[in-house]
């Protein structure tokens, strides 16, 4: 797919305000400073369209961005940001799961693991809601130029060996740099062939 067009549209702190219309929309989400803002950049070849932050935890709203004038990219905030009080983990916790279960035009949710790390409870408990609540989602690995080829295969590999211990399928997987440009024709080509698909 070649991206001819991607703008930010708006920013909403609710589902209930996010855009009308039947277009199809690929939200991005992940644990904090997980190079969600950086992947977006990267998928739109547009490098200041989502800002990046060294400080994690920075998006706050439900963003939209349109790409081709024709389906969305919603960035969604980070999730289990420790630094975050209480109330302000809740409140953006329901704001997510509010987008996610009553966002029909929703088509896929791309959820970004940091492919250095081993697998953290709180992304296999969030794989496990997602699939208890028949959610169609994607596994990205982020950040693969930050070790050697091998290094990253292997750790990719264990950590879909363990997610097999409680699953019998696993959903579509992608390895990723946004530094190198790994992985993005590989999801653009998976985006192009779900637009295709009627909504819902």
């Amino acid at each position: 797919m070649i991206i001819n067009s991607a703008r930010f549209e708006i920013s909403n702190p609710s589902v209930d305000s996010c855009p009308g219309g039947c277009r199809h929309e690929y939200a991005f989400i992940g644990r904090s400073n997980v190079g969600k803002s950086s992947l977006i950049n990267s998928l739109t070849g547009r490098p200041g369209l989502a800002k990046t932050s060294s400080t994690p935890g920075k998006t706050m709203l439900i963003n939209h961005f349109l790409v081709n004038d024709s389906w969305f990219i919603v960035d969604l905030p980070g999730y289990g940001y420790a630094r975050r009080d209480k109330a302000s983990r809740e409140r953006l916790e329901a704001m997510i799961k509010d987008y996610i279960l009553r966002r029909p035009q929703m088509t896929n949710l791309f959820l970004l693991i940091d492919s250095r790390h081993e697998p953290q409870r709180i992304d296999l408990e969030f794989m496990q809601w997602l699939g208890e609540n028949e959610i169609p989602f994607s596994i990205v690995f982020t950040k693969m130029d930050k070790q050697g080829p091998v290094a990253g295969k292997q750790k990719v590999a264990r950590y879909l060996e363990k997610l097999l211990e409680q699953w019998e399928e696993l959903p579509p997987v992608f390895t990723t740099s946004s530094e190198t440009g790994q992985g993005r024709e590989e999801i653009l080509d998976y985006i192009d062939q779900l637009n295709r698909l009627p909504l819902g």
